[in-house]
């Protein structure tokens, strides 16, 4: 194998990893949280999928204008989720675990169920983004201007996100409701309004990659099923609760992927994302950045 196309593979893995680490920092920002696993969160991302073909039908503008009012759409949506689902299972008297397991999955099965009834089960897609259908070449890398603005726009929104969670009194409030949710009432926090937002603040992360993902990638009602499924394996490879390592490991799983998607036929490439998990679970069973 060349070094251009060496490079091809890192650049493509790249690319995808970084969406993946955004669709997964959402995942992973609500289980730290609330020890909270949202079984719906691919069906999330296919509803800001919708949401931007929606907005795309009826204002006719670009997906990527389009993004900052799904992102908004979809903060509304997880706080709307929060409250009137996970804040009513979490108050069961007896097996709260299973009650929110059962009721976030039972929310993925209706979610996608009225998919499609509204939207039928036929792919559709934006063909006209301004992105769309162009390639740029880097040293002898084709790198896909989609894929390119989806990367680097998710890597901001990640940034953004870890700074918002790093260096405001919103992300300290954040950081103590996770150590002690009782604890942090005694000083006047609002726990359930923490809660609320953080689910709003994970909607949003998956907003703006589902808007991305939608100048390129076919929107449908089960197209959640297989983001939500890398996101689940890249969340535990890195650690839960652990953006940081959501974004590193975002980065490996779309490397490994791109390398089997070679090595493999290209319809067993996840085949070595599962076998990554694997490893990591033998051998790092709280991901590469948890703590042991």
């Amino acid at each position: 194998m060349t070094i251009s196309a060496i490079a091809q593979l890192v650049a493509s893995g790249l690319l995808i990893g970084l969406i993946y680490a955004l669709i997964a920092a959402g995942l992973s920002l609500i289980f730290g949280l609330m020890d909270v696993v949202n079984f719906a969160h691919g069906e999330f991302l296919m509803t800001s999928m919708y949401v931007t073909f929606g907005l795309y039908l009826f204002l006719q503008l670009d997906p990527i204008l389009l993004m900052p009012a799904t992102a908004l759409v979809m903060a509304a949506f997880g706080i709307f989720i929060y409250r009137t689902v996970v804040k009513r299972a979490l108050a069961a008297k007896v097996n709260a675990g299973m009650v929110q397991i059962f009721a976030t999955f039972g929310l993925a099965i209706t979610m996608r169920g009225l998919a499609q009834l509204f939207w039928t089960p036929e792919y559709r897609s934006i063909k006209d983004s301004v992105v769309a259908d162009k390639t740029i070449s880097i040293a002898g890398v084709f790198l896909p201007v989609p894929q390119l603005a989806a990367g680097v726009v998710c890597l901001l929104a990640f940034l953004a996100l870890y700074l918002l969670i790093q260096r405001t009194d919103f992300g300290r409030a954040l950081e103590a409701t996770r150590e002690d949710s009782e604890a942090v009432s005694l000083i006047g926090i609002d726990r359930h309004k923490i809660f609320a937002l953080g689910w709003a603040l994970g909607a949003a992360a998956v907003g703006v990659a589902g808007a991305m993902l939608a100048t390129f990638y076919y929107v449908h009602p089960g197209v959640g099923a297989t983001f939500a499924l890398i996101a689940y394996v890249t969340v535990a490879t890195g650690g839960f609760g652990n953006l940081l390592g959501a974004l590193a490991a975002g980065l490996l799983v779309g490397l490994v992927e791109s390398v089997s998607a070679v090595v493999l036929e290209p319809a067993l490439k996840q085949l070595g994302i599962f076998a990554l998990y694997l490893l990591t679970v033998l051998l790092r069973p709280r991901g590469l950045f948890g703590k042991l």
